[in-house]
Order: C-alpha cells, then structure tokens, then sequence
C-alpha cells in the first residue's frame, strides 16, 4: 500500500510539474517544451489596419457605444510637417515630446539605471521606458474623434518656455496648442511634479466655428508587441495591456488574444479605473476621474504593434466656449508603496497573480526588514528565517516523520528483499511494521504541502519587485535581478538541495528512489539562469532547511548518513 501510494504521488507530482512547465510558457508567449502540440499557433491577421505612418498608428479604436463619427477610424488631421521634438527634464524624468500631437515619445527614468548585468563597469545610462524608434515603439497619444478634430496626428505648437525643472522648483508646465481644426483648438497642458512619476494631462477644447460641437477624447499606450531581452525561457513575466475597474478589478489581456480579436477580455464601458501598458519592473497608465464614463478598448493598430486606451463623451460645446477633461499619465516603476497612493487599484500592475493575497504582505515584511538593515540581499536572508520560524512547528512535525522512515528504511529494505516475491506478504507486514512504530507514511507531505502557496508567493514578490534591480548583495553579486555570472550561488543551491535530498528517507522502491533525486537535481538546473535574489532566497531555504532536519535526526537517534539511490542497479 504504501509503494503504491508513492507510486502515485510520484507521478502525480511529476506530470503536475511538466503540465505547470508546459503551461506557464504558453502563458508567456512562448512554445510549450513536453506537449508542443498542447497549443495552436494562431494565425496572422488577414489585414493589418491602414496607418499612414509606420511608427505611429494612424487609427484609434472606437466602441460602436461612443462612435458619433467615421466608425472605428480617427481622423488622419492635418498633413503634418517634420515634428520637432522637445526634451523635458526633471529629476526623476527625461521626457521627450513630439510636436505631431503633442505627444510623449519618450521617457527615460533617471534615478533606474538601463544595465542590469552583473558587472563593475555596469552601465550609467538611465532606462528608457518611452521611446519611438525603427527597433521600439512605446508612445502615449491624446486627441479628439467623432469629427475634424485635433488628433495626436495633428501638428501643435510647444507655447511654454521652461523645458527643465529647476533647483527649487516643485513643478513644471509644458504646455501644447493645435491650430483651428474643424472649429476645434486642442490644448494640451501637462504638470511634472517633483519627485512624482504621475503627470498631470488638462485637455481644454476650445470651440472656435459657429456651431456647437461635441467631440470624443481619447487617451492610449501604444506598445510593440515584443517581450523584454531580459527574460529567459526559464522564466517570465506578463507584457501587455491591462484594464482595471471596480467592477471586475485587474483583468490583464494578451497581445496574442487582441490579434486573435477574442472577446471579454476586459470591462468596456465604466466609470472609474485605468488602463495600462505592463512589462517587468516598469507600467504606463492612463488615469481619469472617478465617476467620468469612459469606453475602454485594445486593439493591435498594426504590425506588432497594440494600443490601449480610453475614450469619453464630452458635453455639447457652445461657439466661443471650452470644456476641459483632466487626466493623469504614470510613466514609472511598478513601485508598490507609489502606486498606492496614486490611484486605487494601480498597485496590481505589479503582478502577483492569484497569491496576490499572500504577496502583499510578505512585500510589507520584506520592506520593513529592509529598513532596518539597509540591504535587500540581507533582508531577502533575514525573511526566509523568519518565515522558518513561523513555521517552525509544523515543519517538526514533517521532519519527525521523515527521521521515522529513515530509522526504519534499513529493516523495509530488509523486508522487501526477504519477501519480493510475496507481495501480499510484504504489503502486511511493511503495515504492521507502520503500526508498531507509529509511522505515517505520509506524514512528512501534508506539512510541507501547506506551505508550498507561501513559498511561491515570496517567489513572486522577488521576481516583481524593481527594488531588487542593480540592487547588490555582496561579494560579486551587483544585482539581485539578474542571473548571477559565475554561477556560484547556483552551484551552492544544487548541492544544498543535493544534501537536503540525502536526508530524507530513500523510497523503497528503487525507480522512485531514482526520481527523488533526479527530480529536484534537474529542476535545480533552471536556477542556473534565474536571478540571484531567488537563488539566494532558495539557498537560504535549503540551508534552515538541513540544520533543523538534521537536528531532529539527532534528536530521535537517527544517524547521520545520507540516503544514496543505486544508480548502477
């Protein structure tokens, strides 16, 4: 009985770990590694939508609900010169502004370095988030539909004079004007606040024909559809728009299902939320009022390349009137505390996925921590311990168990060569043996299992965390983002888990025996490529992990010998 029941757990826990594999990597974009046939490629397009400009999508995406217009196409504006760009500085920001529109094309964040490898003469060039290029494109766009009116293709006029925050300074206007459009003046004023990643957008729509207008703003991300450099097969994380509101929360929406036109992905149509462009480490959001009705959308505009944004109503504008829309613009890092206190519900964009219950308050430990000891690498160290003791008790119990079957395992063995050949025999007797010394077989599972969500939740605040980017530990580790260069911590990760293994007892079925090491030896390999935070987190595991194994084996008289499967047999 208890061979079969191992056999099955075995097994179990094997193929969950393959279909988990398999799965995460379609998740992420990829090609699954065990079931290449478990997915389907999706098909191309049959016809990317018309954009006069390559770079910039010429079209926004229009619900049927807000059209008042040409369905689904904004205006292309007028003919556009050569746009001048103009660059913006404050301390945090380097921004960069288009004169097509008056649109941001790019932002550089100051105080985030762009290189994140594991080096001394690691780069100083600040990471660029925004940027509209022949290899990249990620813009933030404004402008007015359901007429001839301003677009984000219509030429505007840089009207401010100051183009940097000085010394002193708490804020910065940079202010934009459009000529007569069809009646209609665009005025695009944003305020860069000192310290803040969040900008401040004032739309004043200016009515200067002699008839009444009522025109649609709209607000979009558009993004290529490219996944980070960064990431390895081994592991990944989402990139693509997102859509929160009340009603439904944070609803993330693949670019693969934007192609594939699939549809509730998201809330439409609300009142309240954002929408916004995630990657690793760093989000854009678009942000209106509460209680102003919107019509949410994403769409790709056109080759490998997605929008998402927003679009409301405004009121009829009389001749000679102006009806202005406040919004706010966050360009910056998924920093958690930050996006708190910007706008309910932004925080998410830092994704911890289902855990996220767990997540958050192993994040607030983990910070406190930090702000004691002035190191995430020490602090990475120091919460594992405490996550150890509090589950010190339990984690006994399990170990209590497995030191029983170790001190039984040589009397097993002995058994099931004696009576190999009578398995009912042996089945009765290995029971007999369970009752008299009070072993549950399974005793050692049950504890564990209850703090697997733990542990994988604290995965994930490490890997979301831009905090651990070119943040050092010690030694030769710079940054806690990236995998480390001379794979030393994954070396000490394979062994302690090598040594952890050893202490457990030896199922008594050779083939099980096999895969109990070579499971976690093979698994052990991916951390070769994953980021030194999460390696050091496991090591830190493991290590607790064999010192208070190894003490209750002490403890209960258990030798100390490590359990070798025979290879060769």
């Amino acid at each position: 009985m208890n061979d079969i029941r191992r056999s099955i757990l075995w097994v179990v826990f094997g193929l969950s770990m393959v279909l988990i594999w398999d799965k995460w990597q379609i998740h992420n974009g990829h090609k699954p590694t065990f079931f290449p046939g478990s997915t389907q490629v999706s098909a191309p397009a049959s016809k990317p939508v018309p954009a006069a400009d390559a770079s910039v999508p010429n079209a926004v995406a229009v619900p049927s609900s807000a059209a008042t217009g040409a369905p689904g196409e904004a205006p292309a504006g007028a003919p556009s010169p050569v746009a001048a760009r103009h660059v913006v500085t404050t301390d945090v920001f380097k921004l960069v502004f288009n004169t097509e529109g008056g649109s941001l094309i790019g932002a550089e964040l100051l105080k985030h370095a762009e290189a994140t490898q594991q080096s001394k003469d690691q780069s100083e060039q600040p990471f660029t988030l925004l940027t509209q290029g022949a290899d990249r494109i990620y813009v933030a766009q404004t402008g007015l539909i359901g007429g001839s009116f301003p677009t984000h293709k219509t030429p505007m006029n840089l009207v401010t004079s100051e183009t940097a925050l000085a010394d002193g300074q708490n804020e910065l206007q940079v202010r934009f004007e459009s000529a007569d459009v069809g009646g209609v003046k665009l005025v695009k004023t944003y305020t860069l606040t000192r310290g803040h990643y969040d900008i401040a957008v004032k739309h004043e729509v200016q009515n200067l024909g002699t008839q009444a207008v009522s025109p649609q703003l709209y607000l979009q991300l558009v993004r290529d559809g490219s996944k980070l450099s960064s990431e390895t097969p081994f592991y990944s994380t989402f990139t693509g728009p997102a859509v929160y509101t009340n009603e439904k929360k944070y609803q993330k929406v693949e670019f693969a299902d934007i192609e594939k036109k699939k549809e509730d992905l998201y809330i439409k149509s609300s009142t309240d939320g954002y929408v916004a462009m995630v990657q690793h480490y760093f989000a854009s959001a678009w942000l209106l009022g509460d209680g102003v009705a919107r019509d949410n959308f994403a769409r790709k505009v056109d080759d490998n390349l997605f929008a998402v944004g927003s679009i409301t109503n405004l009121p009829a504008i009389e001749p000679g009137q102006t009806q202005s829309v406040q919004a706010r613009l966050f360009v910056g890092p998924q920093e958690e505390k930050v996006l708190e206190t910007i706008a309910p519900g932004l925080e998410l964009v830092k994704d911890y996925g289902w855990l996220t219950i767990l997540a958050k308050p192993l994040y607030w430990l983990l910070e406190k921590i930090h702000g004691f000891v002035a190191n995430w690498g020490w602090s990475i160290v120091l919460l594992v311990v405490l996550i150890k003791a509090a589950f010190y008790w339990l984690n006994a119990s399990a170990y209590r168990s497995m030191a029983k079957m170790k001190k039984i395992n040589p009397r097993i063995m002995e058994m099931r060569e004696r009576l190999k050949g009578n398995p009912q025999g042996m089945q009765q007797e290995m029971m007999k043996m369970y009752r008299e010394e009070k072993v549950n077989p399974l005793g050692g599972c049950f504890p564990i299992l209850i703090q697997i969500p733990v542990f994988i939740a604290l995965y994930w605040v490490l890997l979301s965390s831009v905090e651990m980017r070119n943040a050092p530990w010690a030694a030769w580790i710079t940054d806690l983002s990236s995998p480390d260069p001379y794979f030393i911590l994954p070396l000490v990760m394979a062994v302690t888990t090598m040594i952890q293994t050893a202490l457990n007892p030896l199922p008594p079925d050779p083939l099980q025996a096999k895969l109990m090491w070579l499971m976690p030896l093979m698994f052990s390999v991916m951390f070769f490529f994953f980021p030194s935070g999460l390696v050091l987190y496991w090591i830190t595991n493991n290590v607790l992990t064999i010192a208070q194994q190894s003490f209750i084996n002490k403890r209960m008289g258990v030798p100390l010998k490590f359990s070798m499967p025979n290879f060769k047999a």
